[in-house]
């Protein structure tokens, strides 16, 4: 009597459980993604296996075709997809099947069935747990698999995708991975061949591997990036980057590349419409997929794309990498290098394209990855000019929403204008209430408007653009028109009632000086050349609780109505305790406005203590 083979239960961990109850019951609306995301597994499958086995023969079945075969049965209502690729371990059918693959996943599936929103279906490969997409067709699920490894055994998982999932070991000969299962009956049309056929069409027509429908080969396109670029048609290159991506939008554009020289390579490349809900998680972005003569190398690649454009999806291939490559030698290869600069100024010069010849176009990039774009400023020096040339922004003589770039800005500075003027903000509303703009709107002098969070980090790295410098209209030293006049009745007894606002705020400010720039406001607070806006150190701010701004110069409009009134108070009598309460509160207002109050409370109480003075009819 045969010995019975060992099988070990395993409990998914909470948040697992959470997933896949997301998954399967409240999330998709076309469950035939579960078919793109098996032969999307199973080619990864055969990619690493066709890789390992330029350098390593001594496998399991080294000769062995490498193709994906579905077999289905109308009657029966099963279904099963086989791989001949690299096979699983038991530690990877632990770790890569049975825990949720991404961090920050259950918890943003979650927010979206909580605010019942639409979702968009290729989340589901972005996260990186497709397989349980399977679930939605299949009520429990088996998958047999057998690792390269020689001396590996044959296991077999299996779960109901509830709580828990078995593995034992079985008499499997070769290697890949099998799964199968019965289709549910709401799935059941999954298990006719003309179904399979036209899912396998639609999602996975350039897998780098055939796809067997019961013997009959189904996708019939593959390396497509090895076409000219008249033979690559739109719709072609649109269903390529779906496949690559698993996206369900068309891209936004696309670049076929063909290069000779140094390096060759060819490239078929694409910006997607939509930037992903984590765009700033490097480590789970993916990146290009990287070919040495139509054989994967590595299929992200982030080292042949500085970070900065790293938004960009789709395929390198070259014939100068060795096949026998390996991944520790890609990353350091100078071959690579030279393709990663290629490609840089490639892309930055398809933007500018499309910047110039479909402006629409680009705004729905610039909207989506500006920030990322952005980054580059301080990282790639060399390209640091076609960057600036890329940046767009709102303006003060512009609708909300309209973007300009600094070559239109220019275009359109007044006669003797030397700066290029700009203003940074949470958003535009909060910007337009600021009363350092007043001047420039009284003499209709474009400022622009710096709304995105990242333009306070590297805005101030970009000194000057065709030779006019840019500058923060909260600087001090502003070049504003030498003929505009202080307007004040008595310049003596501004000066007095100045010299009062200086012993008053004593070391809170550098220094009280009459303004040229408010026209409707009291007072305002301007920076020293050297020191940070008061946007910037806010944000500072928020990041580190310890830091601590410049001191600021406070400017007085003398030819305001309360000025005025205070000058009057002063005159007759300069040690009235209201005259010191109202320099307080003015300075207190404009930290206020500014957002860096640090104590409202006293601000408040101030503020009634001045409103009962000013309405006692004693």
């Amino acid at each position: 009597m045969a010995q019975m083979k060992k099988v070990d239960s395993f409990e998914y961990k909470a948040e697992m459980k959470q997933l896949l109850n997301i998954i399967i019951h409240s999330l998709y609306t076309h469950p035939e993604v579960f078919l793109r995301e098996l032969i999307s597994n199973a080619s990864d499958a055969l990619n690493k296996v066709r890789f390992r086995e330029l350098t390593d023969r001594n496998i399991i079945d080294p000769e062995v075709d490498l193709d994906i075969r579905i077999e289905v049965d109308s009657k029966k209502e099963t279904f099963s997809i086989e791989d001949s690729g690299i096979g699983m371990t038991r530690e990877e059918l632990i770790n890569n099947i049975g825990t949720v693959a991404r961090s920050g996943t259950t918890e943003f599936l979650e927010k979206i069935k909580k605010e019942n929103k639409a979702f968009d279906e290729n989340l589901i490969g972005q996260f990186g747990v497709g397989f349980y997409a399977v679930f939605m067709a299949a009520d429990e699920v088996t998958i047999e698999t057998r690792n390269a490894e020689a001396d590996s055994p044959g296991l077999r998982w299996r779960s109901k995708g509830e709580s828990a999932f078995t593995i034992e070991e079985i008499d499997r000969k070769k290697r890949g991975t099998k799964i199968y299962f019965k289709l549910k009956s709401s799935a059941k049309e999954f298990a006719q061949e003309y179904k399979v056929k036209e899912i396998i069409n639609k999602y996975s027509n350039f897998a780098d591997f055939p796809i067997l429908l019961k013997g009959e080969k189904i996708n019939k396109i593959s390396a497509l990036w090895r076409k000219k670029s008249a033979e690559i048609k739109e719709n072609e290159a649109h269903e390529f980057y779906k496949f690559i991506t698993n996206d369900f939008e068309d891209p936004l554009g696309y670049l076929h590349l063909d290069v000779e020289g140094a390096v060759s390579f060819t490239a078929l490349l694409f910006i997607p419409k939509q930037a992903p809900y984590d765009l700033w998680n490097v480590q789970k972005e993916k990146s290009l997929h990287l070919y040495s003569n139509k054989i994967m190398i590595q299929n992200d690649c982030k080292e042949i794309l500085p970070e900065y454009l790293r938004f960009t999806k789709g395929v390198v291939d070259t014939l100068d990498l060795p096949l026998n490559v390996s991944r520790e030698t890609v990353q350091v290869n100078p071959v690579l290098v030279k393709i990663r600069s290629a490609l840089t100024r490639k892309i930055l010069q398809y933007l500018a394209d499309m910047a110039d010849k479909t402006k629409d176009k680009y705004e729905t990039f610039y909207k989506n990855f500006s920030p990322l774009l952005k980054s580059g400023l301080n990282s790639d020096f060399n390209n640091r000019d076609k960057i600036i040339d890329l940046l767009r922004f709102e303006s003060s003589l512009k609708k909300p929403g309209e973007l300009i770039s600094l070559k239109d800005y220019a275009a359109r500075m007044q006669k003797n204008q030397k700066e290029i003027y700009f203003i940074c903000g949470e958003h535009r509303l909060s910007i337009e209430k600021n009363p350092n703009l007043e001047y420039f709107k009284k003499k209709g002098i474009e400022v622009l408007f710096l709304i995105d969070p990242i333009d306070a980090f590297v805005m101030p790295s970009v000194n000057e653009f065709d030779k006019h410098p840019l500058k923060s209209i909260e600087k001090a030293d502003i070049a504003l028109d030498p003929e505009d006049k202080i307007e004040t009745p008595d310049i003596n007894l501004n000066k007095s009632l100045l010299s009062l606002f200086k012993k008053t705020l004593g070391d809170r400010v550098e220094d009280v000086v009459s303004s040229k720039r408010l026209v409707d406001s009291a007072a305002t607070l301007v920076v020293s050349k050297d020191a940070m806006d008061s946007h910037t150190e806010r944000m500072m701010k928020m990041m580190n609780k310890d830091f601590h701004g410049a001191k600021k110069i406070m400017e007085v409009n003398t030819s305001h109505a309360l000025i005025s009134n205070l000058s009057r108070l002063y005159l007759a009598d300069e040690n009235n305790p209201l005259l010191k309460q109202c320099v307080e509160q003015l300075y207190e207002g404009v930290l206020l406005a500014e957002g860096n109050l640090g104590t409202p409370a006293d601000f408040v109480k101030r503020m009634t203590d001045i409103m009962e003075a000013a309405t006692n009819n004693k």
